[in-house]
C-alpha cells in the first residue's frame, strides 16, 4: 500500500493524516478537548446547533469531532457542508468527493476519496467473540490467527462496517453480502479483499487496516 504520513498537515491534536493510494485521505482525531472548543473552531450553523440540541453528550463530541476533522483533513478555509441523503449516509455537498466517519472510545476517523469509501475504528473488545457467529462466515472464521484472535477477529468486523458505510443503502447482512477474503494478519499497516454482493450489486473493495493504541482502523475503497 502506498500511504505517505503529512506531518506539516498535522495540525495536534490531529492524531492522523494521511494521503491514500490511489486518491484520498484518511485521518484521526484523539477527543480529548471539551465541547466548547469545538463549538468554537467549527462555527455551527444553526441547523446544526438544532440538531445536536437533541444529542447526548458523548455523541456530540464524536459528532463535531468528526467533522471537524474532515475539515482539518481538507485544507480549506470555509468548512464544507456535510448532510446526509436518505438512506442516512453522509455526503459533501459542494464536494465530489465521498466520505465516511466513524468513533470508538476517544477516537474519531474520517475518510473522503472519489470513490465509494468507508471507514471503521474500533476498540478491541472480546464482547466481538461471542457475537463472531452474526458475522463471520466458516471460511472467514478458519483464517483467525490464533496468537492475535481478537486483533485478526476485530479486523474483519472493521472490514465489514466500512464495505456497510461504503454500499450506503443499509438493509446488508453482513455474513451473506458482505465478504472479506482470508488473509493473515499484519496489523503494522496491511491490506485485504472485500465484496459486497446482493442480488444485482457486486462491489469490490481494497480493504487497508491498522492498529491505534489498542483500536483498530480500516477503511475500504472501491474499485470496481
Amino acid at each position: 500500500t502506498n500511504t505517505k504520513n503529512l506531518p506539516y498537515l498535522t495540525p495536534m491534536p490531529m492524531y492522523l493524516h494521511q494521503h491514500i493510494s490511489p486518491e484520498g485521505e484518511i485521518g484521526i482525531w484523539e477527543i480529548t478537548e471539551p465541547e466548547s472548543y469545538f463549538h468554537k473552531e467549527l462555527r455551527l450553523t444553526p441547523e446544526e446547533e438544532t440538531y445536536l440540541e437533541g444529542v447526548v453528550t458523548k455523541r456530540r463530541l464524536e459528532w463535531m469531532a468528526g467533522r471537524l476533522l474532515l475539515h482539518r483533513m481538507s485544507g480549506r478555509d470555509e468548512r464544507g457542508q456535510c448532510d446526509k441523503d436518505e438512506f442516512g449516509k453522509p455526503y459533501l455537498s459542494d464536494s465530489p468527493y465521498d466520505i465516511s466517519f466513524s468513533h470508538s472510545g476517544r477516537f474519531a476517523a474520517a475518510v473522503a476519496a472519489p470513490m465509494s469509501v468507508g471507514i471503521d475504528i474500533q476498540e478491541l473488545v472480546p464482547k466481538l467473540i461471542r457475537i463472531r457467529d452474526k458475522f463471520m462466515r466458516d471460511e472467514e472464521k478458519a483464517c483467525l490467527d490464533e496468537d492475535r484472535y481478537l486483533e485478526h477477529l476485530t479486523i474483519f468486523w472493521g472490514a465489514k462496517e466500512a464495505m456497510y458505510k461504503a454500499y450506503g443503502k443499509k438493509k446488508l447482512d453482513f455474513r451473506k453480502h458482505i465478504f472479506v477474503e482470508p488473509f493473515d494478519i499484519n496489523v503494522t499497516f496491511a491490506s485485504c479483499k472485500g465484496y459486497v454482493i446482493k442480488e444485482d450489486v457486486e462491489m469490490k473493495f481494497d480493504l487497508h487496516y491498522s492498529l491505534h493504541k489498542n483500536h483498530i482502523m480500516v477503511y475500504a475503497l472501491l474499485t470496481e
